[in-house]
């Protein structure tokens, strides 16, 4: 793993979003190899219950910026503390269907138990990077959506955990940036665009 190219490049970003967000991408060194953070949603939320994301979500008034969102939600939803978080760089911007401009922050983090803010997150999972870049564990859908076009939309299972929709869209292009990792061109599967995931 090599985040130079993240801390050095020049993110794509998206002004015409109708709501602004933020994620933290959080990469914990461990003596096995390096691994991602990941929170899984609380199945009672009223978006994307029960999926796997990275901490994060809405911009705040009183947010300096993207960074400061970032870690925000982090501290709000995993107990990282702002100055625990070393900020390498960002990630493109994504939109998503729910009209949301997400900016992923890329940071490590120290690898430690952290405390889930239960009413959000219903658990935390540490994915080793060796695992999410194991090609057996990819899988890439085509859906042609009515109002976006042909998407593709990438599915990591690892340990038990499906890592999909705009968590695989950040997570792909981390490891592309990362870890040199080649996205496939030939979907695995195409699907009617109200298919089930």
């Amino acid at each position: 793993m090599d985040l130079g190219r993240i801390a050095t490049r020049r993110p794509e970003t998206t002004a015409d979003a109708a709501r602004e967000a933020a994620v933290l991408v959080p990469v914990v060194e461990r003596a096995d190899g390096p691994a991602l953070l990941f929170t899984k949603r609380a199945d009672h939320l009223g978006e994307h219950p029960g999926q796997m994301s990275f901490p994060g979500g809405g911009r705040e008034p009183s947010d300096a910026d993207a960074t400061a969102t970032a870690l925000r939600e982090a501290d709000e939803e995993i107990g990282l503390r702002p100055e625990e978080a070393r900020v390498v760089g960002r990630l493109d911007d994504i939109e998503t269907v729910t009209d949301y401009a997400i900016t992923p922050v890329v940071a490590r983090v120290p690898d430690r138990e952290y405390d889930p803010d239960r009413r959000e997150v219903a658990e935390i999972a540490v994915l080793p990077l060796a695992g999410l870049l194991e090609p057996t564990n990819h899988e890439l859908e085509r859906r042609d959506h009515p109002e976006y076009g042909e998407l593709d939309v990438h599915f990591f299972r690892v340990g038990g955990y499906t890592v999909w929709g705009a968590t695989g869209r950040i997570l792909a292009q981390f490891l592309e940036l990362a870890c040199g990792w080649e996205r496939p061109t030939t979907p695995d599967r195409v699907v009617d665009p109200d298919a089930e995931p």
